[in-house]
């Protein structure tokens, strides 16, 4: 609107069920007709291994596309820059009708051969931080988002030999476990619930906090792990670094709110709160990284017991394992 050129906006394909909206009610040529280029990175491709949470929406991307009446161009490992170049040019012509485009890009192919690292200075580890919030609530229902917090919370359960009937992992629908969490508070008044969250989802969907705080109900405890990362996805920064998340929560109305940086305050906040008979916000300044490393099922017995191809790789850390399948099965139980 600034400039007259096209914009380009990136994301992963879980991103097109965030966009349909403005796709529908804003960019349409029914409405004013905005044309923009979309880069759609394809995690669960059909037939490519991914995570349980990325499977159908694998299955559906182009079908959205197609629906959105966005025409759009796959990229693989194999496909040339001459290739991109020619599609690009037959892409103008919706572009200048004012429609929209898509590049939709497969596993693998892009590369980046400079090592990126992010970092902070954040002395706790979110494992750790994790391991503390299972001591803390006992026997108390724990909703937990997005990505490796969740990961991390089965691998401790598992490592304590608990059950997992006490939490409930959100492994999609990114920034909405605060919202699932205060529906589970709302039924159970008598039982505390916990809510495990990360900075990035916080972010994605901050006006859940205004219906949390409107709603204060007073078993609930939201915890924000602020690494200032979206770390699951390649550790890339947030915004939440920079901004007060403890004003932010006050200003929509939660009783209480507080920052810590270390265990000893960690462990003080979470008994209070398990006591507090009011809604409460924990922020807790985390440090990025993780002593992650690749293990596999291995062979027969192995690959039997777990009803899969022998030698298929699953990623954990050295005081604990997360497997897709194992994951996804303890999750259909």
């Amino acid at each position: 609107l600034a400039t007259g050129k096209v914009p380009v906006v990136y994301m992963q394909n879980s991103g097109e069920g965030n966009i349909i909206n403005p796709v529908a009610s804003l960019l349409n040529d029914k409405v004013y007709a905005i044309p923009m280029i979309f880069v759609i990175g394809w995690r669960g491709e059909p037939g490519i291994h991914d995570e349980p949470q990325h499977i159908y929406q694998g299955e559906v991307t182009l079908k959205l596309l197609e629906d959105m009446g966005i025409r759009y161009f796959v990229i693989g490992k194999d496909t040339t820059e001459e290739e991109v170049s020619a599609a690009m040019q037959e892409f103008r012509k919706e572009l200048d009708r004012g429609e929209d485009v898509a590049f939709v890009i497969r596993k693998g192919a892009l590369s980046y051969e400079e090592k990126v690292e992010y970092r902070n200075d954040n002395p706790m580890i979110r494992e750790e931080i994790i391991r503390h919030i299972v001591q803390a609530s006992g026997e108390d229902p724990i909703v937990s988002t997005t990505g490796k917090a969740s990961r991390e919370l089965f691998e401790i359960r598992e490592h304590n030999g608990q059950s997992h009937k006490y939490d409930f992992l959100t492994v999609g629908s990114m920034g909405h476990s605060s919202s699932i969490a205060l529906g589970v508070a709302v039924q159970k008044p008598g039982t505390k619930v916990w809510c495990v969250d990360g900075d990035g989802a916080v972010l994605m969907h901050m006006g859940s906090m205004a219906v949390l705080g409107s709603t204060a109900p007073e078993n609930m405890v939201h915890i924000v792990i602020n690494n200032g990362a979206h770390e699951t996805v390649g550790g890339m920064p947030t915004v939440a670094a920079d901004i007060d998340l403890v004003s932010i929560a006050k200003a929509c109305g939660y009783p209480h709110a507080v920052s810590v940086t270390t265990y000893e305050e960690l462990d003080r906040e979470l008994t209070a709160a398990k006591e507090r008979e009011t809604l409460t916000f924990i922020e807790v300044k985390c440090g990025i990284g993780r002593p992650w490393q690749t293990h596999y099922h291995g062979t027969g017995e192995q690959a039997e017991l777990h009803g899969i191809p022998e030698g298929m790789p699953m990623t954990g850390n050295t005081r604990g394992i997360s497997c897709t399948f194992c994951y996804n099965k303890m999750r259909k139980k």
